[in-house]
């Protein structure tokens, strides 16, 4: 089989998506990048995940035409397109698309999950942004490529990769990272602090971020040249 070894991790990741509980019916999708090929494996769409096998992975390349594969890929396709052209040369080989309840929430009140506490500051170094709101022509073109547009501007002075995550206005939560179970992990955390952020607000809708050199620190020890935390290799 073409391309086994993203399809493989790509299957690999999708299923674990209704094991962690972040997606309902066949909501969401993970793809994961071959930089020196140039190509993407993506779930195909509508596909039930308990259905789902390796030979079903389409592979799709940076212009967006399908390499391999029979079934039609995921309606999100263009969003993972444009985050690789964009994020890919940076380390981000894996995109996951959640509609994760708690995510979503933030999502559709236009509000970041801010940083209140260390296990935020774990994985993610600082608020998790979110876009602006998409205009009318932006909806009416190329829908899911402009979605990946305006995940770029908002990176535009952010790191990638001290911030693998996004919230889409009024849609939903993009999470990335090195691996296709890696992206899969952070898409739980950020559902995690998600539900964390909510509870915190909901006993002390006045809480404050926590403080930056905590933030540092935590993140720091995780994912800093210096980093601790965890077994050495």
């Amino acid at each position: 089989m073409k391309y086994s070894d993203i399809r493989e991790e790509c299957l690999e990741a999708n299923l674990l998506l209704p094991k962690t509980g972040l997606v309902d019916l066949t909501f969401g999708n993970v793809s994961v990048f071959d930089p020196k090929a140039g190509v993407f494996a993506i779930k195909p769409s509508g596909v039930a995940y308990d259905k789902l096998k390796a030979e079903d992975i389409v592979i799709v390349d940076l212009d967006g035409d399908i390499v391999d594969g029979v079934l039609k890929p995921s309606s999100d396709t263009p969003t993972h397109r444009k985050l690789y052209a964009s994020f890919g040369t940076r380390g981000v080989r894996a995109v996951v698309h959640t509609h994760s309840r708690n995510a979503v929430a933030f999502a559709q009140a236009g509000v970041e999950i801010p940083c209140l506490g260390t296990t935020h500051a774990d994985y993610f170094h600082g608020a998790i942004p979110v876009t602006r709101m998409m205009a009318r022509d932006e909806v009416a073109g190329d829908y899911e490529w402009e979605t990946g547009v305006v995940i770029v501007e908002c990176f535009a002075n952010v790191d990638p990769l001290e911030m693998p995550a996004v919230l889409v206005r009024n849609h939903g939560p993009f999470v990335w990272n090195e691996s296709g179970a890696k992206a899969v992990e952070y898409a739980q955390a950020l559902e995690i602090v998600a539900s964390i952020a909510l509870k915190t607000l909901s006993l002390s809708p006045l809480a404050i971020e926590a403080p930056q050199y905590l933030v540092d620190k935590h993140f720091d020890r995780k994912h800093g040249s210096g980093a601790y935390y965890g077994q050495k290799a």
